[in-house]
């Protein structure tokens, strides 16, 4: 009996095991949970000028500094609590990040008041329903759309940090407001 077919998946989810759990697992479901929502925000930003996989490697790291991203915690980090931070090696320790991580938490928290949910803000800029796209290659994915130049610059808007157009257009690929899973990828058609 043949053995069957491996499972393909997008390119960039490539041979390294953790790029591909989290490929299979978690990248593109959509996502409603606030703590996991704001998590992907501190992360993606976190990401900035940097690689994926250096940010899923500290993604533990990153869970047990920051309180299990619970936002209202975040949001009172002071200034000792923030030079603590950056003495952390398991994260990334960059003053301005650490600092927006901490600025985010207290906009989610005032976003929260204003919509009753961090997750009913942000699903509105694809109106509640992911998108799905049907890229046949890793290089027709595009790195930022008029949507996350409109989630962007409203985010700005009220103050959030590290959210240019490219970390939201991320943003919305992990917490599965977008289908990017190229065609021929097993999860594009998994994903509801």
């Amino acid at each position: 009996m043949a053995n069957p077919l491996p499972e393909i998946r997008c390119a960039w989810a490539g041979s390294n095991e953790l790029y591909q759990d989290y490929h299979d697992r978690e990248w593109g479901v959509p996502l409603h949970d606030e703590r996991a929502l704001f998590e992907f925000l501190i992360l993606e930003g976190a990401q900035a000028g940097l690689s994926w996989i250096t940010i899923l490697k500290k993604r533990e790291a990153y869970r047990a500094a920051f309180d299990h991203f619970d936002a209202a915690s975040v949001a009172r980090y002071d200034d000792s609590k923030i030079a603590l931070l950056l003495q952390n090696p398991g994260i990334v320790r960059n003053r301005l990040k650490v600092n927006s991580a901490v600025t985010n938490a207290q906009k989610i928290l005032a976003v929260q008041d204003e919509f009753g949910s961090f997750d009913a803000f942000i699903w509105r800029f694809v109106e509640g329903k992911p998108q799905r796209n049907n890229w046949r290659s890793l290089a027709e994915v595009p790195a930022s759309t008029a949507t996350s130049d409109a989630m962007s610059k409203e985010l700005k808007r009220r103050g959030f940090k590290f959210v240019g157009s490219t970390i939201c257009y991320a943003f919305m690929q992990a917490t599965g407001m977008v289908n990017d899973h190229t065609t021929d990828c097993f999860r594009h058609l998994e994903i509801k």
